[in-house]
């Protein structure tokens, strides 16, 4: 299975840390946070992967060149500016086939144990399968219900429910029908409820949204010891 790693936001809530250097570089315990996202899905069995890049893409092209240097095989889909989750997944299609492929978000820290995607099975040709946690303080609406057949259905309004983790399997065919574009995930999704193919999973473990200067450092605060 394939694997998309989305590296290609602006990292506007994590300035001035973005200015000069692109999210995916900034490092945790040490280590780019991409790094760490290539390290462990290489660990799980996962050798070819696709990243998208934009903003300061050349530095993360310079850095990380053809992966090689982690035993993996990447390719780039650089994008000219960033064109959102689903946006940029249509544009890199080309280079993930035709195959369900695995989608992680490049900037949360999480211990999901990678190789479990693997075993997930989608019900659909054009559905998906989303792993979810608990909703974070930044987000305590959550996004989604997970039904105890596994089938997802929207949070209605005022209620909570469980946040999407920024991690995935997606059919190829969930985004066949889309123009290279700046397109957002969320509307694909609640498609996909209403054709009854969105699936998922509880995950209890270690995450995070890596998305400011404070929940980096916090992070970075936790994982020292463990450095």
């Amino acid at each position: 299975m394939k694997v998309m790693i989305l590296a290609a936001g602006l990292g506007e809530r994590m300035r001035p840390l973005t200015d000069n250097t692109p999210k995916p570089l900034l490092k945790v315990a040490g280590v780019p946070l991409l790094e760490h996202h290539i390290r462990r899905l290489r660990d799980a069995g996962f050798s070819e992967l696709v990243v998208n890049v934009s903003h300061l893409a050349q530095q993360i092209l310079d850095y990380f060149d053809d992966g090689a240097r982690w035993g993996v095989t990447i390719n780039w889909s650089v994008e000219d500016e960033p064109l959102e989750t689903a946006g940029g997944i249509v544009k890199a299609l080309n280079l993930l086939g035709t195959d369900p492929f695995a989608v992680v978000n490049g900037d949360i820290w999480t211990d999901y144990p990678f190789a479990r995607l693997t075993d997930r099975k989608l019900s659909h040709s054009d559905g998906a399968h989303l792993v979810l946690i608990d909703s974070p303080p930044e987000h305590p609406g959550g996004d989604f219900i997970l039904g105890a057949d596994g089938r997802l259905s929207e949070v209605s309004s005022g209620g909570a429910g469980l946040t999407y983790a920024g991690l995935g399997i997606y059919s190829a065919g969930f985004f066949t029908d889309l123009p290279v574009c700046k397109y957002p995930l969320k509307p694909l999704l609640l498609r996909s409820i209403e054709r009854g193919g969105l699936q998922g999973e509880y995950y209890r473990g270690d995450w995070v949204d890596v998305g400011t200067p404070q929940r980096l450092k916090s992070l970075n605060e936790r994982l020292a010891p463990n450095a």
